[in-house]
């Protein structure tokens, strides 16, 4: 009977230093997984600062800078209103005398759909 009681204690005790060693081994596979993700996440931050330098220097290459495109649209705009303006001024008597002849010139007639 001590020899049962003798094994059982043993197969006790190996039964709790295995769970140990499996608790100890999910710690351990746990702080791996902790450690490859923290990695994961600054190797994806370094992709991502790369690929927004080359992006940078691709704009700054075939665009130019913002800078330069506002004070181009900028410019552009400026020309176009100068020459709407010079229109405006160069056509502003023939338009005004059209519109007085067709204010002065008026031809009473009856409307076709008044009955007498």
């Amino acid at each position: 009977m001590a020899s049962q009681t003798q094994g059982i204690q043993q197969l006790l005790a190996a039964e709790k230093r295995a769970a140990e060693k499996v608790s100890e081994a999910r710690k351990r596979k746990a702080r791996r997984l902790k450690q490859a993700k923290e990695e994961a996440q600054d190797e994806i931050e370094k992709y991502r600062k790369e690929r927004e330098r080359q992006f940078r220097e691709f704009e700054a290459k075939h665009m130019g800078s913002r800078e330069d495109v506002a004070a181009k649209i900028e410019q552009d705009t400026k020309l176009r209103i100068d020459d709407m303006n010079r229109a405006v001024l160069k056509q502003k008597d023939a338009v005004m005398q059209q519109i007085l002849e067709l204010v002065y010139d008026i031809k009473p007639e009856i409307h076709k759909n008044y009955r007498s």
